[in-house]
């Protein structure tokens, strides 16, 4: 078992965690059922010793052949969600440690945080043009050094980076390295789906993660990597549609609906799902403006697949159809 996370726990049964590990740790405890009306009956002592004995015993049977030592009827259902958390909880604290694993910062850096209903743009020391979307977070200095030009982020973020061959532009997400000489690119780094996306609108960049080389990306080129298995994917795409959060106007310009509903999803930041997964692969073409209703857009996309909508009481938009025809 991971010696860190063994730490971990044990300095979170002792009380001695940080407020960001006691989030990371009840997160996964409550997500995997923890938060069970048997576990919530319990007394704090109670709670502690359960949790000692979680610690124990997974320490025991992770990696191994071993069963889990039987307990008692009447608590084996509650031990197995702990257990089943605490295991969880090995991958989780590895993922975390991945974004959270950048290198030592330098002092002084300004710090830029986004709320999650807004969008901002800054303008950089060298004149280099940042866009940076709803959540996002993204620290620099006030003027570079004579080598380089670092900065850390962390969400999603549209650079326009001048050119400037004798200073290279690097972005660091957790442990992966984007670094530029001028060009004009998206990141996307999501905590929730543990993944970071690299899209190069024109120009050319390279991209690692932990040093290792993933590759170079030029126009309409992008890397998706899996921060869990370590496993990346590189593809072709369209990447005004990557980046038309940041832009004047939505551009859908020969895309899925899936791919209609992702954009939607992250300008207007609400939830949309569909009723027949056929209607996802069907593609249309067309553009609506920035400040156009959400409500307007989608009996415009809907209208083109033959397919209609319906807000929920939660908020959750469902898209009803039976998929476009050949």
């Amino acid at each position: 078992m991971n010696r860190n996370i063994e730490a971990l726990l044990d300095r979170y049964r002792q009380g001695n965690t940080t407020v960001e590990e006691n989030q990371l740790i009840e997160k996964w405890l409550a997500e995997n059922g923890v938060a069970d009306p048997a576990w919530q009956r319990l007394a704090p002592a109670d709670k502690e010793q359960w949790l000692a004995d979680v610690l124990t015993d997974v320490k025991a049977t992770i990696g191994s052949n071993q069963p889990v030592r039987k307990l008692v009827p009447s608590h084996r259902y509650l031990w197995y969600k702990l257990a089943g958390a605490a295991a969880v909880l090995l991958v989780v604290f590895a993922v975390w440690s991945r974004f959270s694993g950048q290198p030592a910062l330098p002092k002084d850096l300004a710090v830029v945080s986004i709320p999650r209903d807004q969008k901002k743009q800054i303008t950089l020391a060298d004149g280099s043009r940042v866009w940076l979307n709803a959540g996002a977070e993204l620290k620099y200095p006030a003027v570079f050094s004579e080598k380089a030009r670092e900065v850390y982020l962390s969400g999603e973020a549209y650079f326009d980076v001048q050119h400037d061959p004798a200073k290279p532009f690097l972005i660091h997400t957790g442990k992966v390295l984007t670094t530029v000489l001028g060009t004009a690119f998206n990141i996307k780094a999501d905590k929730d789906q543990q993944t970071v996306e690299v899209t190069v609108s024109k120009g050319k960049v390279s991209v690692e993660d932990a040093g290792k080389l993933l590759g170079i990306l030029t126009s309409n080129q992008q890397i998706s990597l899996d921060l869990v298995s370590g496993k990346f994917a590189e593809k072709t795409v369209n990447a005004n549609t990557v980046i038309a959060w940041q832009g004047n106007e939505m551009s859908f310009d020969d895309i899925t609906f899936a791919d209609a509903a992702l954009q939607l999803q992250q300008h207007f930041h609400v939830k949309i799902s569909f009723n027949n997964e056929k209607l996802k692969a069907c593609r249309f073409s067309g553009s609506t403006l920035k400040g156009d209703q959400l409500d307007k857009i989608l009996d415009v996309i809907t209208g083109f697949n033959n397919a209609t909508w319906q807000r929920k009481p939660d908020g959750l938009i469902v898209i009803y159809g039976d998929g476009c025809t050949e």
